[in-house]
């Protein structure tokens, strides 16, 4: 398709075939701009405005702490959780939406160590295996937990997917990783490294933060064990919105983490000095939730109700083939180049180029209307949410990135700050 493009009236021809285009309208997108960051914050859905006054005006203002029963703020992270399984192919019950990622990342880590401490190869196996380009927050939560355990427990950083193959073996605890690079966008094959780590005897945890609502999922498909994730990009439920955690079923019962809050008490109004951890997944629950924030994740959750995860790839895939193929033609020879995979089994929603002066040249971006966001090191990168994301906004941000490099009209020089 993207050799048929020559023209922007070849992108608004189509915008105009679009079947996810009516979507657009349900976002507050701020006129003259070009939001190419939903994979750091996802775009406020007009919903969510509403919402968070009918929780601030009506159930806090108004029925106070009866809205714990009658508006159903005690029952919120399962309820939002069952909105969000089919989003990762998890069964109802499974899911709760709830503190961080980090948080949950710790949580999840600890239970799975605890599982593998009581096997009978526990003491051979001290490894959490993960990529030294993970996240780096999954990688210092683990440092962390490791350090404070204080049994032994290690981890192994690789440099490459393709040293799996023999990083995971019989010494690996835990496999954890993030199922789209947030640098690169390269997509792991979730079913294949699952399966392989298995069968080395390791558990393995899944970060879905740059996967969740931008690729099609099935955690019961791959056999996964554990999974965490943000509702704040793709899901698009507000800066800092609460993330979520899932567990295989199959693990419930030996489920145990050191977060042993009230929430994920069996009968936490009985209020008993010892801790009963609840049936399922509640038991990964900590303290009181943050109602505000939880409230407006719906609204994000409400939208992908009206699409499927399928049309919502083919869109992605088309918009970052359409963006790859448009920057290499029209940006030759200006520095750029490209680090996310080009197979579309390689790659997930965002795609990332590097530039020796990247950080000068996101910086003019930005300040020209077109956001995306810069990492290091020189890596510039560029998010396409198929939710709202035209292709029109595709064909004028690389108008913009080709003029800004032909014209070398950034500052070298500027002093760095964070980047959105």
């Amino acid at each position: 398709m993207t050799n048929r493009i020559k023209t922007r009236a070849d992108c608004q021809t189509l915008d105009q075939n679009d079947p996810l285009a009516p979507l657009r309208c349900l976002f507050d997108l701020p006129p003259g701009v070009i939001y190419l960051d939903g994979n750091s914050l996802g775009a406020r859905p007009h919903a969510a405005l509403q919402r968070a006054q009918q929780v601030i005006q009506q159930e806090w203002g108004k029925d106070l702490i009866r809205s714990w029963n009658k508006a159903g703020w005690f029952e919120l992270p399962s309820r939002l959780g069952n909105k969000l399984a089919p989003l990762i192919g998890a069964a109802e019950n499974e899911v709760v939406v709830t503190d961080s990622t980090s948080i949950n990342l710790f949580k999840l880590l600890a239970a799975a160590l605890q599982i593998q401490a009581a096997k009978p190869d526990a003491a051979s196996r001290k490894v959490i295996v993960t990529e030294r380009d993970n996240f780096p927050t999954d990688i210092y939560m683990a440092q962390g937990l490791t350090e404070w355990l204080d049994r032994g427990y290690r981890i192994h950083l690789i440099d490459t997917p393709q040293e799996l193959s023999t990083a995971v073996n019989a010494e690996t605890a835990i496999l954890m990783l993030t199922h789209v690079n947030y640098r690169s966008g390269h997509l792991h094959d979730m079913q294949a490294v699952t399966r392989a780590a298995q069968e080395q005897g390791a558990l393995v945890l899944w970060d879905l933060a740059h996967s969740a609502g931008a690729v099609p999922l099935d955690l019961h498909a791959a056999n996964a064990d554990f999974a965490v994730g943000c509702t704040y990009k793709y899901i698009n439920g507000g800066p800092g919105a609460p993330a979520f955690a899932w567990i295989a079923p199959r693990h419930h019962a030996q489920f145990r983490q050191p977060l042993s809050g009230w929430w994920g008490h069996r009968a936490p109004f009985t209020m008993q000095p010892t801790f009963a951890p609840a049936e399922g997944i509640r038991r990964a629950l900590c303290g009181t939730q943050p109602i505000v924030s939880l409230a407006m994740v719906e609204c994000g959750l409400d939208i992908f109700a009206q699409t499927d995860m399928q049309a919502v790839r083919r869109k992605s895939l088309a918009l970052t083939d359409l963006f790859i193929a448009l920057v290499e033609s029209r940006c030759a020879g200006l520095g750029l180049t490209l680090v996310t995979p080009r197979p579309h089994e390689q790659r997930g929603s965002h795609v990332s180029f590097t530039h020796a002066h990247g950080y000068a040249v996101m910086r003019e971006l930005i300040a020209r209307g077109v956001i995306g966001d810069y990492r290091e090191p020189q890596v510039m990168r560029f998010g396409f949410t198929p939710l709202y994301t035209q292709f029109t906004d595709v064909w004028d941000a690389v108008d913009t990135l080709h003029r800004i490099l032909a014209d070398q009209d950034y500052e070298i020089n500027a002093p760095q700050e964070a980047v959105t």
